[in-house]
C-alpha cells in the first residue's frame, strides 16, 4: 500500500510540473502574441502618419506653387488656405508624437518648417504690408519653393532654412524690434494681430507683446524679459541667455539657449537642442486681453504640456535630461509689474 502511494504521489507530481510547465508556455506565447500586436499596431499607425503626412505636404505645396503668376486675391484665398493646412499638419504631427521615434519626429518638423518659411516668403513677395526692406531679395514669384524631400538630411536643421533666406536676418519680417539696449518695448493687438514677430539682438530690454502673433522669433537675446501674449503657432528661440520669457504657444522650439527661464502654455511638446540650463514652469502673466487673445489664437487652455520637454541632445530612455529643470513652485515668478 505504501508503495502504491507513493508511486500515487510521485505521479500527481509530475501532472503537476508538466501542467505548469504548460501554463507557462501559454502564458509565454499570449506575451509573445501581445508584445506582436502591440509592435504592429505602432507600425501601421506609423505607416498611416507616413502615408498622411506625404500627402498633406503635396496638397501644400501645390498650394504655394499655385500662387506663382497670380492676382492678389488668388493668392491671397490660396494662402489662406495653406497657412490652415500647415496649422492642422502641425497638430497631426503633435499628435502623433506617441508612437513616433525621436528622428522621423525631427525630420517631419523640418518639412513642416520648410513650408512655413515658403509660405512666409511668398506672403512677403505678394502680399508685403510696406515697401521697407534692408537688401535686395529673390522673387518669390521667380522661386517656387522646391518640394520638400521625404527624406531631409539627417543633419538638417529647421532653423539653418529660415536664416537662409531673409525671413528672419533681413527685416521682412517687419513687426519686432532689433538691435537695442536697455529699454522698455511695448507692442498693441493691432499691431500684433496675425503678424509674424521677430525680436532680435536685445540686451537687457523688457519687451511686452500684448496681443495673438502668428509666430514669434527671438534671437540673440541677453538678460531680457520678454512676456508675448498667446501665439497661434511657433515660437522659435536661438542664441538667448540670462533671460526670462513667458508666452502660450502651439510649439516652442529652443536652440543654442543657456540660462534661461521659460514660463510657458505650449499644446505640444517642447524641444530643445544644444541648451543649457534652461529652466520651465507654467504660464502666469495676465493681462486684460488675454482671454480674447487666446480666442483668436485658437490654442487649447485647457491643455498645457509645460513640462514635456524633448531633448534632442539627450536621448537616453529613462533618463532626464541634465539640460533643462523645472522651476520649483517656491521659485516661480507670479509678479510682473515693473
Amino acid at each position: 500500500m505504501d508503495v502504491m502511494a507513493e508511486s500515487d504521489a510521485g505521479a500527481s507530481t509530475i501532472q503537476e510540473r508538466l501542467q505548469k510547465r504548460h501554463q507557462s508556455r501559454i502564458e509565454d506565447a499570449e506575451r509573445r502574441k501581445e508584445a506582436k500586436e502591440s509592435h504592429s499596431v505602432a507600425e501601421e499607425k506609423a505607416d498611416y502618419f507616413f502615408s498622411t503626412f506625404k500627402t498633406e505636404r503635396a496638397s501644400i505645396e501645390e498650394l504655394l506653387a499655385g500662387c506663382s503668376g497670380a492676382d492678389r486675391p488668388v493668392v491671397t484665398q490660396k494662402l489662406e488656405e495653406a497657412t490652415a493646412q500647415i496649422l492642422q499638419l502641425q497638430k497631426f504631427l503633435n499628435d502623433s508624437m506617441v508612437f513616433l521615434t525621436q528622428y522621423d519626429l525631427r525630420q517631419s518638423q523640418v518639412c513642416i518648417q520648410k513650408l512655413q518659411t515658403c509660405l512666409s516668403d511668398i506672403r512677403e513677395e505678394h502680399l508685403p504690408k510696406k515697401k521697407f526692406a534692408f537688401r535686395a531679395r529673390t522673387k518669390a514669384s521667380e522661386k517656387v519653393c522646391e518640394p520638400v524631400s521625404d527624406t531631409p538630411p539627417p543633419d538638417a536643421d529647421p532653423d539653418a532654412d529660415a536664416d537662409a533666406g531673409t525671413v528672419i536676418d533681413g527685416v521682412s519680417k517687419q513687426c519686432g524690434f532689433s538691435n537695442m539696449d536697455n529699454v522698455s518695448l511695448t507692442k498693441t493687438a493691432e499691431e500684433l494681430h496675425k503678424q509674424d514677430v521677430l525680436l532680435t539682438h536685445l540686451t537687457n530690454c523688457k519687451v511686452r507683446l500684448l496681443g495673438s502673433p502668428s509666430t514669434l522669433h527671438l534671437k540673440h537675446i541677453d538678460g531680457c524679459e520678454i512676456l508675448c501674449g498667446p501665439v497661434s503657432s511657433s515660437v522659435f528661440v536661438d542664441q538667448c541667455k540670462s533671460s526670462t520669457l513667458a508666452f502660450p504657444c502651439q510649439q516652442l522650439r529652443t536652440h543654442n539657449t543657456t540660462d534661461t527661464q521659460v514660463y510657458v502654455h505650449v499644446t505640444s511638446r517642447a524641444i530643445i537642442e544644444d541648451c543649457r540650463g534652461v529652466s520651465f514652469a507654467p504660464f502666469t502673466w495676465s493681462y486684460p486681453t488675454l482671454d480674447e487673445d487666446f480666442t483668436v489664437s485658437g490654442l487649447d487652455q485647457d491643455r498645457n504640456n509645460w513640462d514635456q520637454v524633448d531633448d534632442f541632445n539627450w536621448l537616453a530612455a529613462g533618463t532626464p535630461s541634465p539640460n533643462w529643470t523645472v522651476i520649483p513652485e517656491g521659485d516661480r515668478k507670479t509678479n510682473w509689474d515693473p
